[in-house]
């Protein structure tokens, strides 16, 4: 499908959907009784089907308005990079936001408009088989070596146990393909967990980043970004190395 009608078909989907009930909110981080990534409900049903990707390509038409069709997102970060992620990270996500564990009022009207499990996990399959860009954002001030050396020490201390020496995460554990994703996505995203503003972060991961400062959030997020996983990312374009 055309990208201009793709983007009328993702336009036409987002009024239907706002002109509905606005999304559901459900206790997350901030609730005594909060269990991250407890079982149950549609993420469960998703996580126990087997996606198939070709059926997927369909159901991510309307995603690609936002996170473009190769599923690179947007350099400024205002829509992360989706290509290659897990489907347990992609099902879970999508569900949190869905159920009202995750705010994200842009998402929510299309999240909402996959049909049931099936699709969830037939979209998560496509998405999940994309390469991953290798021109995304990245931190581009001018002292981007030494913020990217700072973050490093910072990564290999304590984040490179869970999310892998190349940012290619854990699929069975639920922690996300961090290689290729945006300065920008990263630094935001960061900030709202240690600021406790993501409802449904890992609890595990606040306390690792909930002292970290403004800088050492920035040279962190400087540093992931530069992640690339070997096998998984883009040929370069003609042209470029």
């Amino acid at each position: 499908m055309k990208s201009t009608t793709l983007i009328a078909l993702a336009l036409l989907s987002a009024g239907v959907a706002f002109a509905g009930p606005p999304a559901p909110k459900k206790e997350g981080i901030e609730g005594k009784d909060y269990k991250w990534n407890a079982q149950g409900g549609e993420k469960s049903e998703a996580l126990t089907l087997k996606g198939n990707a070709k059926e997927g390509r369909d159901g991510y038409e309307i995603c690609g308005a936002c996170h473009l069709p190769s599923g690179a997102g947007r350099p400024d970060g205002t829509f992360p990079q989706l290509a290659g992620q897990h489907t347990t990270v992609l099902i879970k996500q999508m569900a949190d936001i869905r159920a009202g564990l995750r705010d994200n009022p842009t998402m929510y009207p299309f999240a909402k408009e996959l049909t049931d499990a099936q699709e969830l996990a037939n979209v998560s399959a496509y998405i999940e088989s994309l390469c991953i860009p290798t021109d995304h954002g990245q931190y581009e001030g001018a002292d981007a070596a030494a913020q990217i050396a700072k973050g490093k020490d910072l990564y290999e201390k304590q984040c490179k146990e869970c999310h892998g020496a190349n940012g290619q995460g854990d699929k069975a554990k639920f922690y996300p393909v961090i290689a290729g994703q945006h300065y920008k996505y990263l630094l935001r995203q960061m900030t709202e967990i240690r600021d406790g503003h993501r409802r449904n972060a890992n609890p595990d991961m606040v306390k690792v980043i909930k002292p970290y400062t403004n800088e050492m959030l920035v040279a962190i997020s400087a540093y992931q970004s530069s992640l690339k996983m070997p096998g998984s990312m883009c040929k370069p374009k003609a042209g470029k190395k």
